[in-house]
């Protein structure tokens, strides 16, 4: 039977299970999708069109793939609005599909900005169907990149939409994913290395929860005798109040990093930067890195060993080789003493009755009101994913979203939408602050649309993000802080009007109830906002390294 390649594609979703493909239009593949039943979920702009399927897939762990459309081609209009959101799923490493519009052969060249070019450099794969017949070649390949080996984005690009092709020659059948098992002696090593260490430490990447690995990581660990510190992406992955637990960042967690003799990192690039940890004193300490691929062996840091292969199969193998009989004592004395001394500070600001409301005592009766069993909370890019990130307990793998390797403001907005699509029957939180907000402002009615019951926490302390003298200390951008304040700009009201359940808060006090409306809002598929006016308190853990 002769098909246009847009309808193939649509068939071939279809066969795939997708259940919806977010879009910000105009694409040339979304008529025939709709024709074909696949429902389009329609944004406000194409980067959260790319940030809701990126979330969708990574709060599923890459089990269910996020798939998105944006207009691209000669113009490239979409494609440059949409490529901040592909960038951050890229260097996230998220296994999200794009599809976009590519420009026609025989029409390249013939402007400045190159798309296949600027698509290739954020994409694990970017593919062009130059032949209407490669179609189902194409989606093969992309599905079986998306499935195997280290998670990001495939783009593919559509150059002509409605040419046509026999699906009845090469008829599309679905690929799996494939693990890679370790070397057996780079096992045996490695459990070598631990039973002679004297203060190990487990640093955990989300390469476990991509690999499903969640219940052997916590054999493991307990079989070992082993603190955990996690990533902030991998936050949730150990549950944050198992005795060996030691957090995501913060003093508690530098005490551990510092003292540790060896640290065996699993599925984690243990990289730098402004959102994650560096291994203190690193050359004096020997590193045991256990990845799905040889990217971030030796990358920042010299690796003592290697173990390549899935972690969840890396995470079984050690467990079945580790003796369990250490001759350490067990750590989880220490790691409670340690924490709770380093904790202490945030639990006590958690109760706290100051006016305006401290930012803790919201994060303190969040945890208290939510069901931590069967909920979501992501953060923003700003204070509250350092605040978060340092006290916020999560016990379940995806009850947490860290981001943030590409910081984009208003993505957690994208990303507290894939988690509720995920997830329906969740209670789904965003926490934001000032400066994220004015990303997110027209997607708003989105969710008033679609009638999906999230609920956005606003820490409104008027100090844009942390910017300005008097917040983050003398001279930090002081002319680029100022903007009107919640006596002048009343949010509430405005986001009211959009169709939202709002509240705004004032009183210490108020705080749980005003939750308990937002969710019961939620529950009757009404999105909820709630701002709360904050104090200015710049405090969280730091990072090490």
């Amino acid at each position: 039977m002769t098909i246009d390649v847009a309808t193939g594609i649509a068939r071939i979703l279809k066969q795939e299970n997708i259940p919806w493909v977010s879009t910000f239009p105009v694409s040339r593949v979304n008529n025939s999708f709709g024709r074909e039943g696949l429902k389009l979920l329609m944004m406000r702009d194409d980067r959260y069109a790319v940030s809701v399927a990126d979330s969708y897939s990574r709060v599923n762990n890459g089990n269910k793939i996020g798939v998105c459309t944006f207009s691209g081609g000669i113009n490239a209009a979409g494609e440059q609005v949409a490529y901040s959101g592909i960038a951050q799923a890229y260097e996230d490493g998220s296994p999200v599909l794009c599809i976009v519009d590519a420009v026609p052969a025989g029409s390249t060249q013939n402007t400045r900005f190159d798309q296949d070019a600027s698509l290739r450099g954020v994409a694990k794969w970017y593919g062009y169907i130059d032949k209407p017949e490669r179609t189902p070649e194409f989606l093969r390949r992309a599905f079986t990149m998306l499935r195997s080996g280290r998670p990001g984005p495939v783009v593919l690009g559509i150059p002509d939409a409605a040419a046509t092709y026999d699906e009845t020659v090469d008829p599309y059948r679905s690929p799996k994913g494939w693990r890679s098992l370790p070397d057996p002696e780079d096992i045996h090593i490695a459990v070598d290395e631990l039973s002679r260490a004297k203060n190990p430490l487990l640093f955990v990447g989300e390469g476990v929860l991509y690999s499903n690995a969640t219940d052997e990581l916590k054999s493991f660990a307990e079989k070992a005798n082993l603190p955990v510190v996690t990533s902030l992406k991998a936050k949730g992955a150990f549950p944050e109040n198992h005795p060996l637990s030691v957090g995501v960042r913060g003093d508690h967690v530098l005490k551990f990093m510092d003292d540790a003799d060896v640290v065996l990192a699993i599925g984690a690039s243990i990289s730098p930067g402004r959102f994650g940890h560096g291994i203190p004193d690193a050359v004096n300490k020997k590193i045991i890195q256990c990845n799905i691929d040889e990217f971030d062996v030796n990358r920042m840091y010299p690796t003592h060993h290697a173990v390549i292969g899935d972690a969840k199969v890396t995470l079984t193998s050690l467990t079945a080789a580790i003796d369990g009989n250490s001759g350490r004592a067990d750590v989880t004395p220490t790691v409670k003493s340690i924490k709770d001394e380093a904790m202490a500070q945030y639990r006590e600001v958690m109760e706290s009755d100051t006016k305006p409301i401290n930012p803790y005592r919201v994060y303190g009766d969040l945890m208290k009101v939510l069901d931590r069993n069967n909920s979501f909370v992501t953060h923003e890019s700003g204070n509250t994913r350092d605040q978060l990130s340092t006290a916020y307990e999560t016990l379940i793998p995806r009850g947490f979203l860290g981001w943030g390797n590409v910081s984009s403001l208003g993505y957690s907005f994208p990303a507290v939408v894939g988690a509720k699509l995920a997830h329906p029957d969740r209670q789904c939180v965003a926490v934001i602050g000032d400066a994220a907000l004015s990303y997110m402002l027209g997607n708003l009615e989105v969710l008033t649309r679609l009638e999906l019951g999230i609920t956005i926490v606003h820490i409104n302390n008027g100090g844009f993000s942390g910017y300005g003298p008097g917040f983050w200390g003398e001279g930090h951008d002081p002319y680029t802080f100022d903007v009107s304040g919640s006596d002048v700009i009343n949010m509430t009201a405005a986001i009211e009007n959009i169709g939202w359940q709002t509240e705004r808060v004032t009183e210490p006090g108020e705080i749980s109830a005003a939750l308990e409306r937002a969710f019961a809002a939620n529950r009757s598929n009404k999105p909820a906002y709630i701002e709360v006016i904050a104090s200015q308190y710049p405090v969280y853990g730091d990072w090490a390294g």
